[in-house]
């Protein structure tokens, strides 16, 4: 087996050959785990460790040979020879050494914002955007895909936080991840439900749960010209944020299906595109102040589109949870309804199913390409409607391979009414494989959008361990999802420099409903 090192070029043309060695230390790859170490560096390791872990007066972790008494201590451990009854001990051994204690110190420091460098992509963005249903790019995972969808992630997250910055109203200033760019306009979404008065009389404080209309992402545009030439195209983004008010949790709830705007001879049709009812109100319905989010998103793709005429654009929709079913709905209207729509794409993170079988195939048709970012520990990315043979893909494998027409399972997905289908392609991941997250989270952090882009930024692919030289930040992930972070990241002789148990000011994570 290939050893995989932080210098390996593993994205090279030949992607079918590529290996991982799975018994690679998860923080220090370039170390083969060895089930028989060496007797002095099981001391020296387990001496290290013992400094690490044991309570001091000071936040400052020391690495330094300790007084005598604890070096018979140290021996007696050591000569128990832990990581051949225990091989995973090696490992968290490992992850304790000074090098890594220095990185893990770089990855909770208030300063360590760091992303993976922007490579110019050029031709290669119509493959990145989908073009060949980014086949070979998502096992392993191709590294300026996955600087893209952090990129797309961090739309979404700068939606969520306008948002609750003034839920009752408008946000006035949506802080962008990438300055290359500006919002065009701001988009709102009306439902249905029609909840009783006194509901709002009984918290007049948390009115903004039960407004009818409220204020779910925006449009922004690229207008740095070395960012255009960079990418080899203008991009138009659309960021949609999740559920965050009552009502719109109401729609969630309506998981029959609805048939489509589409001309039908008969609009009880089995075999008419239908999506969910709830997702759908949102989209199509209309206040008496506010026109419905369909009508304000394509006029204003419209606009952008013939202001930019005669420039090679595109158009990114991305969106989690809730947000990420919408995309399914605009990219579908857009791709419809604007005259010479440039290449339309879909980035979701952790979305639940939105149609049939045969929306999925309209979608296919008008060239929507669509790419789904998948917790496996995330329960709702399996809902709504009953099961499907499309839920078990492989790695990166589009939602057709695999079906055999005419079989029992296509007969129940086109006759059964509660027979959901997901669309496009899929990169999944898993909580399991990242180092710092425990592996029986709870439910709202296998849901969290950080926690998604914590899980991308970190795979490499379905055979190998979390990335090594990872780049995001863990600053956030402890803050929103504390509980469930590793008790040897969390503990106090792991501080480093800033202490994550005293921000009782930092809010609930924006992206956790």
């Amino acid at each position: 087996m290939q050893t995989l090192t932080p210098n390996a070029d593993i994205f090279n043309a030949k992607r079918l050959r590529f290996t991982c060695n799975t018994q690679t230390s998860t923080l220090i790859p370039t170390k083969p785990l060895s089930v028989f170490p060496a007797r002095k560096t099981n001391r020296e390791h387990l001496r290290n460790l013992e400094n690490v872990l044991k309570t001091t007066p000071s936040s400052t972790v020391h690495l330094e040979n300790v007084p005598s008494r604890q070096e018979k201590t140290n021996t007696l451990l050591g000569g128990l020879n832990l990581a051949r009854i225990w091989p995973q001990m090696k490992a968290a051994v490992d992850e304790m050494s000074p090098k890594n204690l220095k990185r893990l110190q770089r990855l909770l420091s208030k300063s360590s914002e760091e992303r993976s460098p922007k490579n110019k992509l050029g031709s290669k963005w119509r493959e990145l955007h989908g073009l060949n249903n980014w086949a070979g790019l998502l096992d392993p995972l191709d590294e300026n895909l996955r600087r893209e969808l952090v990129r797309y992630g961090e739309f979404v997250q700068a939606a969520y936080n306008a948002f609750h910055s003034d839920p009752e109203g408008s946000p006035r200033h949506v802080a962008l991840p990438d300055g290359s760019y500006k919002v065009t306009k701001g988009l709102y979404a009306t439902s249905s439900v029609r909840l009783p008065k006194w509901i709002d009389d009984m918290a007049p404080d948390l009115r903004w749960m039960t407004k009818q209309t409220s204020w779910v992402g925006y449009v922004a545009v690229c207008d740095d010209p070395r960012e255009i030439r960079r990418m080899g195209r203008r991009e138009i983004v659309i960021a949609l944020r999740g559920t965050a008010t009552l009502l719109e949790w109401s729609e969630n709830f309506r998981p029959n299906l609805v048939s489509m705007p589409e001309p039908k001879p008969e609009p009880s049709d089995p075999i008419r595109p239908k999506v969910e009812c709830g997702f759908n109100s949102l989209y199509t319905t209309s206040s008496q102040h506010t026109p419905s989010l369909a009508e304000s998103l394509v006029g204003e793709i419209r606009r952008l589109v013939e202001l930019y005429a005669g420039e090679e654009l595109s158009i990114s929709v991305t969106g989690h949870s809730l947000g990420a079913a919408i995309a399914l709905l605009a990219a579908d209207d857009i791709a419809a309804r604007v005259a010479h729509a440039p290449p339309v794409s879909v980035f979701s993170f952790g979305g639940p199913r939105v149609g049939n079988r045969e929306f999925a195939d309209r979608l296919d048709s008008k060239g929507v390409k669509v790419l789904r970012v998948v917790n496996s520990q995330d329960v709702v990315t399996k809902v709504p409607g009953i099961f499907s043979d499309n839920d078990n893909n492989k790695q990166g494998q589009n939602r057709n391979n695999g079906r055999s027409p005419g079989g029992i399972m296509e007969m129940v997905e086109r006759n059964n009414p509660w027979a959901y289908s997901h669309v496009g392609a899929e990169l999944r991941v898993d909580m399991k494989m990242s180092p710092y997250l425990k592996p029986n989270a709870d439910v709202a952090c296998c849901h969290d959008l950080e926690a998604y882009l914590h899980l991308v930024d970190g795979f490499l692919a379905s055979n190998c361990p979390f990335r090594a030289n990872a780049k995001r930040s863990l600053r956030k992930l402890l803050d929103e999802q504390r509980s469930n972070v590793k008790v040897l990241y969390t503990g106090k002789s792991l501080r480093l420099n800033r202490n994550v148990f005293d921000n009782g000011d930092v809010l609930p994570s924006p992206s956790s409903s």
